[in-house]
Formats: C-alpha cells, sequence, structure tokens
C-alpha cells in the first residue's frame, strides 16, 4: 500500500446492512475516514448540509426514495466524487440520466475488487475537483486584485490624471512602499475615505 498523504471522508448511504458490512471493510481507515453511514436520502441530505465528504457511495434504492436524485444533486453542488450502485436491471437506464452529472454508476452484484478500483476512481476525481477549485479561487483573487487597482485608478482619475498617469501613480507608490500594486491600490483607496 502507498501512503496516502491525507484520508478521504466518506459518506455511504445505504439501508442494506450486509453491503454495509462489506463495504466497510474495502474502506480502511489508513485511507477512509471518518466513514460516516446513513440509510435514507433525508439523512444524507441532512449530513451533507451539515459537512462535507470527499466520497459519496449511495446504494439503491433507499427506503425514502430511489438515490438517483440525491446522487445528482450531490455531484452538482459539492466537491465530492459520487458513486451510486444500482440493481443490474435499472443500471442501463439510470447510467444514462447520471452520465452527464459526472456520477459513476455501477450495477450490482458486483466484486470487491470493482468496488476498490471505483473507490480510487473516486479519489483522483476527487483530487482533480480539488485542483481545480484551488485553480478558480486564485482567478478569483486576481479579478479582485484587478477590480481594487481599477477603482483606484478611477479615483485617481476623478481628481484629474489621466489613466497612464494614474497607472503610474499607483506603479510608483508601490515600488516606493514595496508592496504589491493592489496593495498600494487598498492603501489609496483607504487614505481616501
Amino acid at each position: 500500500m502507498l501512503f496516502l498523504p491525507e484520508t478521504y471522508s466518506v459518506l455511504l448511504v445505504s439501508s442494506l446492512e450486509k453491503l454495509n458490512q462489506s463495504m466497510m471493510k474495502l474502506l480502511p481507515g489508513t485511507e477512509y475516514d471518518p466513514v460516516q453511514v446513513v440509510k435514507s436520502v433525508s439523512e444524507a441530505r441532512r449530513r451533507l448540509l451539515e459537512q462535507e465528504f470527499d466520497l459519496i457511495v449511495i446504494n439503491a434504492p433507499l427506503p425514502d426514495g430511489v438515490g438517483v436524485q440525491l446522487a445528482l444533486d450531490a455531484a452538482g453542488e459539492t466537491q465530492s466524487g459520487v458513486l451510486l450502485t444500482v440493481r443490474q436491471e435499472q443500471f442501463e437506464g439510470v447510467y444514462f440520466r447520471c452520465l452527464s452529472a459526472g456520477v459513476i454508476t455501477l450495477s450490482r452484484p458486483t466484486s470487491a475488487g470493482m468496488l476498490t478500483q471505483q473507490f480510487h476512481t473516486l479519489c483522483a476525481m476527487r483530487e482533480r475537483l480539488r485542483l481545480r477549485a484551488a485553480r478558480e479561487q486564485t482567478v478569483e483573487e486576481k479579478m479582485e486584485e484587478i477590480r481594487l487597482i481599477n477603482r483606484a485608478k478611477w479615483q485617481l482619475i476623478q481628481q484629474g490624471m489621466s489613466e497612464e498617469e494614474a497607472h503610474r501613480y499607483l506603479t510608483r507608490l508601490a515600488m516606493d512602499r514595496r508592496i504589491t500594486k493592489a496593495a498600494a491600490a487598498a492603501a489609496l483607496l483607504k487614505d481616501k475615505e
């Protein structure tokens, strides 16, 4: 087994006790921790409001619903990897319904080896989603810096500078104070309040 820098939290949504016990054996604490088990769609929805999970495994059907909509909602609203297991006769219809949402669908019965592979696939999916979220945050931060600089430039323009002069002024202020241009813009805006 490889050393993993972190473990993956798991929400297992299943009302079948025998299947839950089998899956728990495939989710060792060295890789998956904590593993929380809930037995209904409504209980899963409450738990998802309370905390985030890296992996969500749904064993359909459930006492209060099929579980397909829960899988689709979880894939669309969270950064979790989502696996939905369904009966063999339901697989094709559910697979095509869930494919575009990024839900991995698996027919039952299945083997322990196949489940283990799917758990690893979910981990890879989670890492990809984690990287995408970090990139999106970086882009958002850059956009906020640009907005801040533009607000400071606009304030200088309103005081009679040209856009080029305002740009040079902010650049010079940042260099003189040995700070970023965004920090100089924030300081300028704070001074003008």
